[in-house]
């Protein structure tokens, strides 16, 4: 039975802090807000959990590209290579914020991406999810909502949300209406600089 659980950026409740946390570590996958638009999400730890997300999006998971959610700096280092002064002071100016980074993964990461060269980290600026992260323990992955309409590209609407993937996960938090605007994918896994993506986050953090 999925639940749907209303929490505030704010001040998040740790009761339902608590239940999303419970949920991902017993393999649970959740929906949650983030300063762009609404993720899908499992504790990165889970392999049948992360198995079940890859099928969901009709994805092989060992080529996924799914990013992994971290709550800080110290958070994401523990699964990329060691990072270069240039490229520390880009993510310092940019997290938490609406990007995604792709960096060289190191021996750390999870078993299904041992073979991947990079990884996608996203640390959002939203206290909802940042504080689920803090409180689990470590990352979780993450990839966008999708809408089927032809105009709307991601489902803002909490509630049409959960109407929609009540079958599929075990919590949708409703943390009010989310954005429809992905966020920016920079790419810094290399000498050169790759904005692969133009979405919310301004590029004048480079």
């Amino acid at each position: 039975m999925s639940k749907f659980l209303k929490i505030y950026e704010n001040n998040p409740d740790p009761k339902v802090v608590d239940q999303a946390v419970e949920i991902l570590r017993k393999g649970g996958l959740i929906i949650y807000p983030t300063d762009t638009v609404y993720g899908l999400g499992c504790d990165i730890t889970k392999l049948r959990a992360l198995e079940k997300v890859a099928r969901i999006k009709q994805v092989k998971l060992e080529k996924a590209n799914f990013s992994f959610i971290c709550y800080d700096l110290s958070n994401l280092s523990a699964y990329v290579r060691q990072l270069e002064t240039p490229t520390y002071k880009i993510l310092k100016r940019a997290l938490p914020g609406p990007y995604t980074f792709i960096l060289k993964g190191n021996n750390n990461l999870p078993k299904p991406f041992k073979n991947k060269a990079t990884v996608g980290i996203r640390v959002p600026d939203n206290n909802i999810i940042r504080t689920i992260v803090k409180e689990l323990g470590n990352p979780i992955i993450s990839t966008s909502i999708y809408d089927e309409d032809d105009v709307i590209e991601y489902t803002t609407d909490p509630e049409l949300i959960f109407e929609k993937w009540r079958d599929k996960v075990d919590l949708v938090l409703d943390g009010g209406y989310g954005g429809n605007i992905a966020s920016t994918i920079i790419d810094l896994s290399d000498d050169d600089i790759v904005v692969v993506r133009e979405g919310k986050g301004s590029l004048d953090i480079l």
